[in-house]
């Protein structure tokens, strides 16, 4: 799972996107999350678009293929991983590709103006830098989430909001 609040994107003519977040995965034994390891967002566009918006992006990974693309240095959304709509703003949609094989089911919350059509791409790429700032030492982001890291203080918060929804089925 990787959680990206306050995404922002702003244009005019050109855009650009940015954003930071964390990712975290189910442990092997299907029981609790683990630690959290540091993304960021980063993306252009080219095109007659204008405004400004911040989003709330939550991205399910829902197979292992999905898994080694988000471990990877840097994957884009839709170009190296398929991804489904979930619910977006106030619209609600659930697509897929045609085989029913999406391995990211995307969910955000929008906020500002935009509009407009671009041509555009946004890369996932994990923050090396976050990562050593929260842990004490360089880290992956692979070493942290399919290992036995301990999850830093600060994320406490996050750990218990995941271990509390991970236990209704």
């Amino acid at each position: 799972m990787v959680v990206v609040p306050g995404l922002k994107k702003g244009a005019f003519i050109v855009g650009a996107k940015y954003g930071k977040g964390f990712m975290s995965c189910r442990k092997a034994n299907g029981v609790g999350w683990s630690a959290p390891g540091s993304i960021r967002v980063e993306g252009g566009s080219f095109g007659f678009q204008i405004g400004g918006q911040e989003t709330d992006v939550v991205l399910l990974v829902m197979n292992q293929g999905g898994v080694k693309k988000l471990l990877s240095s840097k994957f884009t959304v839709g170009a190296d991983a398929s991804a489904a709509a979930g619910p977006v703003g106030r619209d609600s949609s659930a697509q897929t590709d045609a085989q029913m094989h999406a391995e990211i089911l995307t969910y955000s919350r929008a906020r500002g103006v935009f509009a407009g059509i671009s041509l555009e791409g946004a890369t996932l790429r994990p923050d090396d830098d976050w990562n050593k700032e929260l842990y004490g030492k360089p880290t992956t982001n692979q070493e942290i989430v399919t290992g036995d890291t301990a999850p830093p203080r600060g994320s406490a918060r996050l750990m218990a909001i995941l271990n509390k929804y991970s236990s209704r089925r």
